[in-house]
């Protein structure tokens, strides 16, 4: 049977049909489902007419000679260019150095390798691209050390979490400064931070760092302003704004008040701003030359937030996809005319981005001067809020009328909807992967390493329609190739390490694809099992993956153990009884294998204490090139950053640690435990080396 034009459209746009879900059973998408999702990639299906259409218009464009304007191939490797040009074609090349050589296509028309890494401009035959010559893999850690094998540790930060004296109720970049000297000082490598992407100013009930405006810029609130401008200037803002007894009141609550902090925290920014751009301060030259290194990626952001604060007062609201037309064009003439209007309150956003980014800038350096190998681990999440900046500016590159998230499956039988948009593989080739490559660049600029928050998304991602549930999306698939060699071609140019969050349904061969590039997977304590309580030996850990007690969406191991998460999920009836059940049971099955395994390795533990020291020793003795160590199970406490599936009822992304940055790690039981991971650390070199 002849297969049918919507299956075929689907097909050839990257739309999986057919799909195995998380228990190893094969699923098809529905043809409703099908015909929304493509009307969402800009593919109308609504009837046979407009199938035949869209795919007259695919087929045409695929089997064009239309030349994109980026290729990549990997570091003397041929490039097959047969589609758009002749054997035997001159190909001039002007090198990302300016240097020019001259190269002719074989007889099979490719060009062989040769060529420098680095993004190259190719001329041939009257026509032009970029070539991207990506390095065989990424920045590995093994590149970052002096004594291979490596086996490094660190920590992980959920930043906010974070205290210090006149913090104004949440951690910043200062505290983060404090926190990785400190960590330095005790022989870490690494230091693994929540993501600081810029999210909605206007929305501050909407703070989880998964949803962001935009993977481009920084959350300002992060910024740490007395760092550049000095204690008394921020003194004088405080007192004048009148905000002293608010920022005190803040700093003592057990958990972030984010609306009325990020309140707080505006009204002192436009403070210090004023200050700032009256009269020649020292600074000034600094910050030119930020804004205009900025460039676009910047000044988009910043009338955005303009745009979006008018559109708020005028009632539009904030998603600027309900905006007046002219305002969703952000090269419409109607937009600069209002940014050149306002041209402080633009210019007080790019302060912001400014006093935010030299922050970064600063704890980087705090890391690495006082000894880290990698320093800052930046965390990057798999989309952006489709209201928000990122999507206004790169329209063709993100796609605002879908939501990533993910199929139904044991855990979540309904599915799960992550409420942000994704790139569009079609636009991203059309525009030379621009939007990609910037992000990259962005979230490397002052790391050295990257966190990319579901990995899956570089081969495959869930996407739903915007009005749909979760369960009527499907499978879209990306350019695995390109994207991998553009992404070891900027981690070895930032001399970043990557990090893959491999964690729930991976395609098959992902993996190895990733470790071949040398993208660390994850292993996490909890889930090394080869059944219910029976945990994975040391020897048994791979060394292509990096170990962790722990992540932000589980409970800390004093929590598992007190099955403090099941308590959360019972209280919240987001369970029945039968499902707390077989889960309490399953745990304590977990909680006995695992302390059988330790004391298999470390003797009798008398007590939880005692457990949660063997278990960081654990990890700590697997062959695992990096072993992160988040600071909750350090210090012992029990309960979560976040809970899934949650948006209310449990404090998610709010709750602070009660000791300062600069005293954390001196606490009793962090003190025991980082020495413990330091010398298993040691341990594992030498059995390995």
């Amino acid at each position: 049977m002849s297969e049918q034009p919507l299956h075929r459209l689907a097909a050839r746009v990257g739309l999986a049909r057919d799909w195995i879900d998380a228990n190893n059973r094969p699923q098809q998408v529905s043809d409703e489902v099908l015909r929304r999702v493509l009307q969402a990639l800009g593919h109308p299906a609504d009837d046979d007419q407009a199938i035949a259409s869209s795919l007259r218009l695919v087929e045409q464009a695929e089997d064009s000679e239309h030349l994109p304007p980026l290729l990549t191939v990997d570091v003397d490797q041929p490039l097959g260019l047969q589609r758009w040009f002749s054997a035997g074609s001159q190909v001039h090349c002007t090198l990302e150095d300016a240097s020019q050589r001259t190269l002719v296509l074989d007889t099979q028309a490719r060009l062989q390798g040769g060529l420098p890494t680095g993004y190259h401009r190719l001329a041939i035959d009257g026509r032009t691209f970029t070539l991207a010559v990506a390095p065989r893999r990424c920045h590995a850690l093994e590149d970052a050390i002096g004594e291979p094998p490596p086996r490094c540790w660190g920590l992980a930060v959920q930043l906010y979490s974070l205290r210090r004296p006149d913090d104004g109720g949440y951690g910043d970049c200062l505290a983060l400064e404090q926190l990785a000297r400190s960590a330095a000082e005790r022989g870490a490598d690494a230091l693994a931070i929540s993501p600081m992407h810029a999210l909605s100013a206007f929305d501050q009930q909407h703070f989880s760092p998964y949803s962001p405006s935009s993977r481009l810029l920084l959350n300002a609130l992060y910024a740490s302003p007395a760092a550049l401008l000095g204690e008394r200037a921020v003194r004088m803002a405080i007192e004048a704004c009148g905000l002293a007894q608010t920022l005190e009141d803040l700093q003592q609550q057990p958990l972030v008040d984010w609306p009325r902090a990020a309140k707080a925290q505006q009204r002192l920014l436009e403070a210090l701003y004023q200050d700032f751009s009256q009269g020649d301060h020292p600074l000034r030259a600094d910050f030119a030359s930020f804004r205009e290194a900025g460039g676009e990626r910047l000044e988009h952001h910043c009338r955005f937030e303009v745009l979006q604060s008018e559109a708020v007062d005028q009632g539009l609201g904030a998603d600027w996809r309900n905006w007046p037309k002219a305002w969703h064009d952000p090269y419409h003439p109607e937009v600069e005319a209002f940014a050149a209007a306002y041209p402080a309150r633009v210019e007080f956003h790019a302060f912001c981005q400014w006093l935010s980014e030299r922050s970064l800038q600063r704890a980087q350096d705090a890391a690495r001067s006082n000894g880290m190998a990698i320093g800052l681990i930046a965390d990057l999440a798999v989309g952006a809020d489709g209201a928000g900046s990122q999507a206004w500016s790169r329209q063709d590159e993100l796609l605002a009328d879908l939501k990533v998230g993910a199929p139904p499956d044991i855990l979540n039988r309904a599915g799960q909807d992550w409420g942000i948009c994704a790139f569009s593989p079609e636009g991203l080739k059309r525009n030379g992967y621009r939007a990609f490559i910037e992000m990259l660049r962005a979230n490397l600029a002052h790391a050295g390493g990257l966190r990319i928050d579901h990995v899956m998304g570089l081969r495959r991602l869930w996407l739903i329609p915007r009005d749909a549930t979760a369960r009527e999306g499907a499978y879209l698939n990306y350019p695995l190739d390109d994207l991998l060699r553009l992404l070891a071609l900027e981690s070895v140019r930032h001399r970043a390490i990557i990090l893959g969050e491999d964690l729930g349904t991976v395609p098959e061969g992902l993996r190895e694809r990733l470790a071949a590039k040398a993208v660390l997977g994850m292993r996490v304590l909890p889930f090394e099992q080869d059944a219910p309580g029976r945990f994975k030996p040391i020897l048994d850990w791979p060394d292509n993956a990096l170990a962790t007690t722990g992540t932000h969406d589980l409970a800390p191991l004093a929590g598992w153990l007190q099955a403090r998460d099941i308590d959360w999920n019972n209280r919240l009836q987001l369970i029945d009884a039968t499902t707390e059940g077989h889960w309490r049971n399953s745990r304590a099955l977990e909680r006995d294998g695992l302390r059988r395994t330790l004391e298999h390795n470390y003797g009798p533990l008398a007590d939880d204490r005692a457990l949660i020291d063997a278990a960081i020793r654990y990890v700590g003795h697997t062959r695992a090139p990096l072993v992160l160590v988040p600071l909750e199970d350090l210090l012992g406490c029990d309960e979560q950053p976040n809970l899934p599936g949650t948006t209310a009822g449990h404090p998610n992304w709010r709750r602070r640690f009660k000791a300062t940055a600069l005293e954390l790690l001196d606490d009793e039981d962090a003190a025991r435990r980082l020495e413990l991971l330091a010398q298993a650390r040691e341990q594992a070199w030498e059995r390995d080396r």
